[in-house]
């Protein structure tokens, strides 16, 4: 049985004259967190709310479940979201929102409410009301909602933006919870990559409407990996001084010559002072690697 639950082919979306998503094609599996990151109207959102019929592509297709078409209206009951901002009545309390959204879905199970509640760290909120929550509550009370159905796949916009630090420390845990413990497929958006560097398993980097890479959080620290890069006119005896001196063979010599060390980046002097002391001579000796953030504006390409 495959384990891909979502697929969109060449999903374009206009508004007037205006596009807005150009061929996005992307590919879901079971069981991973995936972050939608892109700057402000690169098109996350519109994205979001073709996958969940809340908007209809132009063009292209969508694949839920293996569904197709038609088909995929009743495949769509399985799909948990928060969009742009939780849908709370503000004079209730957070197991009187709950209990709201349960009846309007009917769902009979009771009990549901203080399990959800207890799953976002809400349980102990009481009779205080949705009005007096801080603003990452209000996020994890919409979560909660969005669990009701005990969907397979979430979809949460911009769930972090705007919350403080231990807001957000408190939604990506969360996040990660559901994920581990129930198995979910999250789709999660936003515009900062080290924050979801935190939690996602994948990533889908969009900018004016196109998807510009996917890649594994694995293929992303290869690329922004850090290390020392050392050149030499002895690069054997700079290898022999590494694997001897240093007890270290996670280097990699270059074909220009020059030897990428992966260890002791924090530790620069040391190897300095290892190297002069066994008589290698070095012509360049330097700290290199991306950083999260440069890495995301080379791939979008801006200044």
């Amino acid at each position: 049985m495959s384990n891909i639950i979502l697929k969109t082919e060449n999903i374009s979306k206009k508004y007037g004259n205006t596009q807005v998503l150009h061929d996005v094609s992307i590919t879901l599996e079971s069981g991973r967190i995936y972050g939608l990151i892109g700057v402000n109207g690169a098109g996350k959102t519109t994205l979001m709310r073709q996958i969940l019929g809340l908007s209809v592509p132009t063009s292209g297709e969508i694949e839920l479940f293996g569904k197709r078409g038609r088909d995929i209206l009743k495949e769509r009951a399985r799909l948990g979201c928060l969009i742009e901002s939780p849908g709370l009545v503000l004079g209730m309390t957070a197991k009187q929102n709950l209990r709201l959204h349960r009846i309007m879905h009917g769902i009979a199970d009771k009990g549901i409410e203080d399990e959800l509640l207890a799953t976002v760290g809400l349980a102990g909120t009481g009779k205080k009301k949705a009005k007096d929550f801080s603003l990452g509550m209000k996020q994890r009370l919409g979560i909660a909602i969005a669990l009701l159905t005990n969907p397979e796949l979430v979809i949460l916009d911009e769930p972090i933006n705007g919350l403080d630090p231990i807001g957000v420390v408190e939604i990506r845990e969360l996040i990660k919870k559901l994920s581990e413990e129930r198995g979910m497929t999250i789709l999660i958006s936003s515009h900062n990559l080290p924050e979801l560097y935190q939690c996602a398993t994948d990533y889908i980097i969009i900018d004016k409407g196109e998807v510009k890479q996917e890649i594994s959080l694995e293929e992303l620290e290869e690329r922004c990996r850090h290390y020392l890069q050392i050149e030499t006119p002895d690069k054997e005896k700079l290898a022999a001084v590494l694997e001897q001196q240093l007890g270290t063979t996670n280097f990699k010599v270059m074909p220009d010559g020059s030897v990428q060390l992966y260890d002791f980046t924090d530790e620069r002097d040391k190897v300095s002072d290892v190297l002069f002391e066994n008589g290698v001579k070095t012509t360049g000796f330097s700290l290199k690697g991306e950083t999260l953030e440069n890495y995301f504006i080379s791939v979008v390409g801006q200044q």
